[in-house]
C-alpha cells in the first residue's frame, strides 16, 4: 500500500507540474481607456461644464506588445475613434517603445506635433511594492503591485508570473512577470490585456527598435516638452507625463 501511495503522489505532482506552462515569447493585445470627462474636469474646470457635451466621455485605442525576457516592442495597432461631433486628441498614442531588459535600456520613438524624437536612455526606475491582491486578466491570474514613478506618480499594475517577461504597456517595467493590467490615476488612463498569444522565433523578428527621429535622452525630451508646452498649464503637464512614461 505504501508503494502504491508513493506512486500516486508522484503522479499527482507530475500532473500539477505539467499544467504549469510558462509563456516565454508572447504577443499581447492591449486596450487603452482614457476617462476623458474626469481628465478634462481636473485640468480645465473653469469651462468643463460648458464644453463636456462636445467631448466623448471616454476613448479607447489598441496596442500590441511583442517580447520575451530579453527585449520587447510596444506600438499602436488601432487608433482611437472619436464619435462625429465630438473632439478629443489622445496623448502619446503614436509612441513606439523598444525595451532591452538585458542591457537595461530603452529606445522610444515619440512623435510630438511637428517633431519626432528618438529617446535613448535607461529603463524607467519604478519603486514597486507587491501586494497580496490578485485579479484574472485575459485568462491569467495576476498579482497586484503599486509603483511610484518620478517620485510622485502612482502606478498600479497586475502582472502574470506565468509570463516571465518583465515588461508592460509603454515603458513600464520591473516586475517578476508580464504586466497585463495597468493604471495611472494621474492620467485617468488604464491599459488591460484582451488577448495573449504564444510566439515562436519567427514572430519575434518584429522586435527591433525604431531608428528615425531626433536623438535625445529623457532629460533632453523633458526640456523640449517644457518649452513646447510652457503656455499649456495643467493640460501641458498631463501631456508631458503621457510622453514620458
Amino acid at each position: 500500500m505504501k508503494k502504491i501511495f508513493s506512486i500516486a503522489l508522484i503522479l499527482v505532482a507530475f500532473s500539477a507540474s505539467a499544467q504549469t506552462t510558462f509563456l516565454n515569447q508572447v504577443s499581447v493585445e492591449f486596450e487603452k481607456r482614457v476617462a476623458v470627462w474626469p481628465l478634462l474636469k481636473e485640468i480645465q474646470p473653469e469651462w468643463f461644464e460648458r464644453s463636456k457635451d462636445n467631448r466623448p466621455q471616454e476613448v479607447f485605442s489598441y496596442f500590441n506588445f511583442t517580447g520575451d525576457a530579453s527585449h520587447s516592442l510596444y506600438k499602436q495597432t488601432k487608433a482611437a475613434v472619436v464619435a462625429r461631433g465630438k473632439w478629443f486628441e489622445p496623448f502619446a498614442d503614436n509612441n513606439v517603445v523598444y525595451n532591452n531588459y538585458t542591457t537595461g535600456t530603452t529606445t522610444a520613438q515619440k512623435p510630438i506635433y511637428e517633431q519626432t524624437y528618438l529617446v535613448e536612455d535607461s529603463l524607467l526606475k519604478i519603486k514597486w511594492k507587491i501586494t497580496p491582491d490578485t485579479r484574472t486578466i485575459a485568462g491569467f491570474e495576476c498579482r497586484k503591485a503599486v509603483g511610484i514613478l518620478y517620485d510622485t506618480i502612482a502606478v498600479f499594475a497586475f502582472y502574470a508570473e506565468e509570463i516571465p517577461v518583465s515588461g508592460g504597456p509603454e515603458g513600464i517595467t520591473g516586475l517578476p512577470g508580464m504586466i497585463l493590467g495597468m493604471g495611472i490615476p494621474r492620467l485617468h488612463t488604464t491599459w488591460f490585456a484582451t488577448r495573449v498569444q504564444l510566439l515562436n522565433e519567427a514572430g519575434m523578428k518584429v522586435v527591433t527598435p525604431a531608428t528615425k527621429g531626433k536623438k535625445v535622452d529623457r532629460t533632453g525630451m523633458m526640456t523640449a516638452l517644457e518649452k513646447a508646452l510652457k503656455d499649456w498649464d495643467q493640460y501641458g503637464k498631463k501631456m508631458m507625463l503621457a510622453w514620458l512614461i
